[in-house]
């Protein structure tokens, strides 16, 4: 004989609820133990009946089970909940995209590019802006130039004073070399102060 599947609904008959209330407890205490011991789980029950009876499983303490499920849902509540540092990070993060982004489009229109979009107005600001800046390159350039220049300069009176250092050290060497007269010495004096070579007569 098949077992007669019944109807899922409240039961009118307040007998046959309290009967069918007390098979149903017993069976599910019995399906939760046994969920227990096979699965090594940590299984808690609380039942109330419709007269207030508290009736209650619990496989290990029912005080550490509730315990252990209070701390879990507030640990969810937590992930749901950003944390004040993240929070400020993605802040800080949106900030420097946009600012990025407005340098990056600052920068194009400044090359002359995605002008479309700016009325008269932007236009005059960002034509004084380059009209300032183009002021300065060539101002800095300018300095650099004269700057290099300077450098120059000095760089050729260095040289041209090593030349003529080099050169009396050679007229000397020559004197020493040659025995130049007493007359030829007046010679060697004049180029020795000018630098310029005499012809002896």
């Amino acid at each position: 004989m098949t077992r007669q599947k019944i109807e899922i609904k409240k039961i009118d008959n307040p007998t046959a609820r309290q009967v069918t209330f007390s098979k149903r407890r017993r069976g599910l205490f019995k399906k939760a133990q046994e969920l227990s011991t096979l699965c090594d789980a940590e299984v808690a029950l609380i039942v109330f009946s419709t007269t207030g009876r508290l009736f209650d499983y619990s496989s290990s303490s029912m005080k550490q089970v509730i315990d252990r499920h209070n701390l879990h849902s507030q640990n969810l509540h937590k992930f749901d909940q950003p944390s004040l540092q993240l929070q400020l990070e993605s802040s800080t993060y949106a900030i420097l995209s946009k600012e990025m982004a407005d340098r990056t489009r600052e920068l194009r229109q400044m090359k002359g590019e995605e002008l479309q979009e700016l009325n008269m107005e932007e236009l005059m600001r960002l034509e004084k802006s380059l009209e300032g800046g183009l002021s300065r390159v060539v101002q800095t350039k300018g300095e650099r130039l004269l700057n290099e220049i300077d450098a120059l300069r000095r760089k050729e009176a260095q040289l041209t004073e090593e030349n003529l250092r080099l050169k009396q050290h050679g007229l000397i060497q020559m004197y020493k070399a040659t025995h130049l007269t007493p007359s030829s010495a007046v010679h060697l004096e004049i180029i020795l102060k000018t630098g310029r070579v005499l012809t002896l007569r």
